[in-house]
């Protein structure tokens, strides 16, 4: 119990620090938007501008120290537990976003961030457990790789709704980097001999492998729109963690048959709260009359307040270019996608 207390504890850390970046990050991209911005050489004066912003690479920092706390997370709790908590980034940033934005958090919004709470705690309490000690073996590593690998190809095929199957692809990537995560976190902490065996180096390279497809599978996933793709991707990477966790890794659910319905109930809940307050940040609809220096295109600090939390949860560069904005933004660059 005290490893899954640590883990929850880390993944909270984790998802607030991810929250912050993300609205941190949007609010550069804003800042740096103008008439003609992500084509031409205003394209590039902007990345360069961002490259040169000292709040920019504390944005990194952010992203960079939530992802490491992700990682630790996962040696101390089961990806039943850990993973689900993703969705919590979305919920610390919606009052961090309303207050940067100086607004009110919404009605809506606190009726997703309610579901969302209620239905990750109805998994934690199913899905407790020791800190985890299986590892996946490099057979089964390939295993699960390659069903990946195929269900991704068979995703991303031409056809209806892209931004949809994208998304779901993205989710399954990484999700299966964070149970190869795992992984490789146990078996370098608890198998110090191993730490350089071929098994440990291979499942490392597929983890960077899949963490790089979920980023460019999630980065085509939001050029038709944001919200449905957007709980797409939370809701499939914990499905996928999941259930590597419990048909390879020996995790269970407590109290048999009615906990499994209630760790589902529980899901299910989460996942329509998500869904509201992806609707609730995609829908929102951007001012068409404020005149005034903070819809300039060279305003300093300039940043549309209708959508303060836009880039969060999968954290992508194309999410502050996906959204309905009154000016178009470049993407933010070094933003990244939770494990």
């Amino acid at each position: 119990m005290t490893a899954t207390l640590v883990s929850v504890v880390l993944s909270l850390f984790s998802a607030v620090a991810y929250a912050a970046a993300a609205v941190g990050q949007e609010r550069l991209a804003s800042r740096t938007s103008g008439p003609n911005s992500g084509t031409g050489s205003d394209s590039g004066t902007g990345t360069l501008r961002l490259l040169a912003s000292g709040a920019w690479w504390s944005s990194v920092g952010l992203n960079a120290g939530a992802a490491l706390l992700h990682v630790v997370a996962l040696k101390y709790g089961p990806l039943t537990v850990v993973q689900p908590l993703g969705a919590l980034t979305l919920v610390a940033a919606v009052p961090l976003g309303a207050r940067l934005a100086g607004r009110r958090v919404t009605a809506n919004e606190w009726r997703g961030t309610a579901y969302t709470l209620a239905g990750l705690a109805a998994i934690l309490v199913m899905a407790s457990g020791s800190a985890p000690d299986e590892i996946l073996s490099l057979p089964e590593a390939l295993v699960v790789a390659a069903a990946t690998a195929a269900l991704i190809g068979l995703l991303s095929r031409p056809g209806a709704r892209p931004g949809l199957r994208h998304a779901t692809a993205s989710g399954f990537a990484s999700g299966v980097a964070s149970a190869l995560t795992q992984t490789v976190t146990v078996a370098a902490t608890d198998r110090s001999e191993r730490v350089l065996s071929i098994q440990v180096i291979g499942v490392a390279l597929l983890v960077a492998a899949f963490a790089a497809g979920g980023l460019l599978l999630a980065q085509t996933a939001y050029r038709g729109g944001l919200g449905a793709p957007l709980a797409v991707v939370t809701l499939a990477n914990p499905v996928a963690a999941a259930a590597i966790g419990l048909a390879l890794l020996g995790e269970r659910l407590r109290g048999g048959a009615a906990g499994v319905l209630l760790a589902l109930a529980g899901a299910g809940l989460a996942a329509w709260g998500v869904v509201v307050l992806s609707r609730t940040t995609s829908e929102r609809p951007a001012p068409v009359d404020a005149p005034g220096p903070l819809h300039a295109p060279d305003a300093v600090g300039a940043v549309d307040e209708e959508h303060p939390v836009a880039a969060v949860l999968a954290l992508e560069p194309s999410t502050a270019s996906a959204e309905p904005a009154l000016l178009p933004r470049p993407p933010g660059p070094g933003q990244l996608t939770p494990l």
